[in-house]
Parts: structure tokens; sequence; C-alpha cells
């Protein structure tokens, strides 16, 4: 039966590739049609046609692999899934149905697996009125991961644009703005000053995989998180190095967040990011 369920598992995840490879070319004929009717060339009424015909196979696609989905849905626990984001977009994303409380600490950590140059784009924005920057988490261009609150930056050591996947953390606290970053259950930097004495602001919007200019959009598609990422928690207090260790290990006594706990039931997606059976530590690289 085990055998089975693995054998079903990646004849799955062989024929989302197949769709997703089927997706990206459609997708870039789309494009080239529509840059193609905006210059003018081409028999007009041939190009309109095509492109029809081309966006009615990319809806078919989709469909299929909402299908498979909802099949591997069914057999899942809440927190055993992944969102993918296979392009770099102003359209993919998720959305946390939950906001964030005011909060003088915090811990946020996930497994991301991205191989995207240059830079793996935003992992996860936090917006709140007059403040679009109030958490944002992001590598833009040849820049190294850089954490932001209340528009305050601070480098962070994580290298994670490899396709394989990682386990990140980050802690704060606004207390003297002190941050440290693990990577993998180890801590490899960490700093003060930054936003010291801010409270991050409660009621924002808290997106995964795109950059928010404006509370909930204004998303730029060259800042994109392009990859994949599961098990987004947030806690309101700085996690203990042992407990970080406990996630990246996928230790039974690895928490869930207090403030944002990842469960399917909480994450919508939009504009074509999906949803695949995810299990940290089983399925690593």
């Amino acid at each position: 039966q085990q055998y089975s369920r693995l054998n079903s598992s990646s004849q799955t995840n062989s024929l989302k590739d197949l769709l997703q490879s089927k997706i990206d070319d459609l997708e870039r004929q789309v494009l080239s049609r529509v840059n193609s009717l905006e210059e003018g060339k081409g028999g007009l009424k041939n190009d309109t046609e095509e492109r029809v015909k081309i966006e009615s196979a990319l809806t078919s696609l989709h469909q299929r692999i909402s299908e498979l989905e909802k099949g591997q849905k069914e057999n899942r626990p809440g927190d055993k899934f992944q969102l993918t984001f296979p392009l770099r977009t102003n359209y993919m994303y998720a959305k946390v149905k939950k906001s964030l409380p005011e909060m003088y600490a915090f811990t946020v950590c996930m497994w991301l697996k991205s191989s995207a140059a240059p830079g793996v784009g935003t992992p996860f924005s936090y917006a709140v009125p007059g403040q679009a920057n109030e958490l944002v988490l992001i590598e833009w261009g040849n820049n190294p991961m850089e954490i932001l609150i209340n528009d305050k930056v601070a480098k962070l050591p994580f290298v994670i644009n490899d396709g394989k996947w990682h386990h990140i953390c980050v802690t704060w606290t606004t207390r003297d703005g002190v941050w440290e970053a693990y990577q993998d259950g180890t801590q490899g930097g960490s700093g003060e000053n930054l936003a010291p004495y801010h409270p991050i602001k409660p009621q924002g919007v808290l997106v995964l995989g795109q950059e928010q200019d404006t509370l909930g959009g204004g998303f730029d598609a060259t800042q994109a998180f392009v990859g994949e990422l599961a098990h987004f928690n947030i806690w309101d207090r700085k996690l203990t190095p042992g407990e970080v260790y406990n996630l990246a290990t996928c230790s039974t006594k690895a928490l869930s967040g207090n403030v944002i706990a990842w469960a399917e039931s909480h994450i919508e997606i939009f504009g074509g990011a999906t949803k695949w059976t995810f299990e940290a530590c089983r399925q690593i690289n």
C-alpha cells in the first residue's frame, strides 16, 4: 500500500511537471501573439483566432491541474502542502486570510525551494495602511536577501537559490531592534538597530509570493517569488535556537505558529499559483 501511494504520488508529480511545462510554453506563445498583435503584424483575424485557441488550451490545462490538486487535497492533512509559484508574474500570489496583531517581537519561519536568478523574489510581504513595507522578506536583483521592518533594512546571510529545500527563520524584538537569521537550523547572522522600538502594526494584508506597493496590491513582476514555499509560520515572540532546530529537523517537538499557523484553510491562491502535497524532511531535495 505504501509503495502504491508513493508510486501514485510520483506519477502525479511527473504529470504536474508535464502540465506545467505545457502551460509555460502556451503562456509564452500567448505573450508572443499579444506582442505581434500590438505591433500590427500578420493577419489580425488569424492571430485573434490562434490566440483564442491557445487561451482555451491554457484554461483546460489549468482546470486539469485543479482536478489533480483536488484529488491530492482530499487525501492530505491540512498542513501537509506547499505553494508553487512557477513564473515571475505580477498576478500569481497567495493571501493569508488572517492579519497580524500588534507585535513587539516575532519569529517567522518557512521552507523555501528556488533556483531563480537573479534573486528569488519576495517570499512574503505584510503591508498596513500608510506603510507598504511594514514587514517584508525580499531578494531582488543581485542584492542579498533582506528583511524590511517599517521600511528599515537588514541584510540576511541566506543562500537558498540552489534548487534545494531550505528552512529559514528570522527572529526580531523591538527592544534595540535585535534580529537573528537561521538557515537549516543553524544561526548564520544577527544584528541590532533594525526598526528599534517600532511595534509591528496590526490590521494589515499578508501576501505570499509578491511585494506590495499598495495595501494588498501594486505587485511588480521583477520582485515576485519564483519557486516553492511551505510551512510559513509566525510567532509573537523570539523562538530559541533549540525551537528553530526542531522546526528545521521536523522534530515531533516542532511548534506551529501561535499567530499564523500553516494550514490550507488559512491560504487563498490567485493567478495560477498552485497547492501540492508536501511533507517537510521527507521531500527535501
